[in-house]
């Protein structure tokens, strides 16, 4: 019971599939022109493949600092990871589509977003004739702007057809979206070092904030200053605004409270954070319209890239920000 003896609403939030068959009914076509992508933008020779493993060694060893710290490693680490996982995104978007039909001209802020990932799997929606036009802001630690430079490229341009391509194949031959259809900027920042007016600007007329496979990574660096940021993007958002989170499933951090140290669910403290310790549905300053906590992206077999590609597995939670309170009369 409330403190006013009114019983609190809870609202159950829309839940995805955990079936792990291939999960997404974005057209083959599609998929494979994503891979291209990254595979035009990035791809060089079959040397790239040993820059790859020396990017996995250093992530195996979680040397993140050295596993980022090179402009080939960054470019081995999207043509390697962020491909598989733009796939995983495009699916995401065509499963939470439902929230987004309002949103077809959309400002959308990636924070972590410097590999590409979020980059592409937007383009893939775009390209499914879900948005006509998308301007993204990725801000990420790392100095991605040579990779996203490529990637955009890769997207925006017309492919490089071999000289022997067939006049049909050379007729059909066109950029994946257009420049004025598709607009990027990155940021290099620590986001945790941002103040509230460089969170507000950056939140400006956003329609969706993304922080894919970044906010655990994030409360492991500082749980009080993530808390901190996530409170202050609560406090600049605009009214619908959309909040996707998706990271490693079972991530857990440390808290300290009252003394006693205990390891909470990472995305337990997401929710105390955005919707308070008493889940009041009638006062919250989000609602929660996606939730899972354990999710399978499988890769299709029929598709064709030079480097190993991987399933990705997942959590996911995506909330809209309310300025209007809904109270009990």
């Amino acid at each position: 019971m409330s403190s006013s003896g009114k019983k609190r609403r809870h609202t159950k939030p829309v839940t995805v599939s955990t079936q792990p068959a291939p999960s997404s009914t974005i057209s083959r076509h599609l998929q494979q022109r994503c891979l291209d992508v990254f595979k035009d933008a990035l791809w060089t020779s079959s040397e790239d493949l040993s820059t790859v493993q020396e990017v996995k060694g250093h992530l195996y060893n979680r040397d993140f600092a050295q596993a980022f710290s090179r402009p080939d490693y960054l470019r081995a680490y999207a043509l390697r990871w962020s491909a598989s996982r733009a796939l995983g995104y495009a699916a995401i978007f065509e499963d939470i589509e439902q929230c987004l039909t309002d949103k077809a001209d959309m400002r959308v802020l990636c924070l972590g977003g410097g590999a590409g990932a979020e980059v592409v799997g937007l383009a893939a929606r775009s390209a499914r004739g879900n948005a006509s036009a998308v301007t993204i802001h990725a801000v990420d630690i790392a100095d991605w702007k040579d990779v996203l430079d490529r990637l955009h490229s890769s997207i925006t341009e017309t492919p490089k057809l071999s000289q022997y391509a067939s006049a049909a194949a050379q007729a059909k031959n066109k950029s994946m979206l257009t420049r004025d259809a598709f607009i990027m900027s990155f940021t290099q920042a620590d986001v945790l070092q941002w103040d509230a007016a460089t969170i507000e600007r950056a939140c400006s007329d956003t329609g969706l904030i993304t922080v894919m496979f970044t906010l655990n990574e994030l409360y492991a660096s500082s749980i009080s200053k993530t808390q901190q940021l996530l409170a202050t993007i609560t406090a600049v958002a605009e009214d619908g605004t959309l909040l996707l989170v998706v990271d490693s499933p079972g991530s857990y951090s440390t808290v300290s409270i009252n003394g006693a140290e205990k390891r909470y669910p990472m995305h337990w403290l997401l929710d105390l954070t955005l919707l308070g310790p008493d889940r009041d549905d009638d006062n919250t300053q989000w609602t929660k319209l996606v939730s899972e906590e354990s999710k399978w992206f499988r890769l299709p077999e029929y598709l064709q890239y030079p480097v190993e590609l991987e399933n990705m597995r997942y959590q996911i939670h995506l909330y809209r920000r309310r300025r209007k309170m809904l109270r009990d009369a």
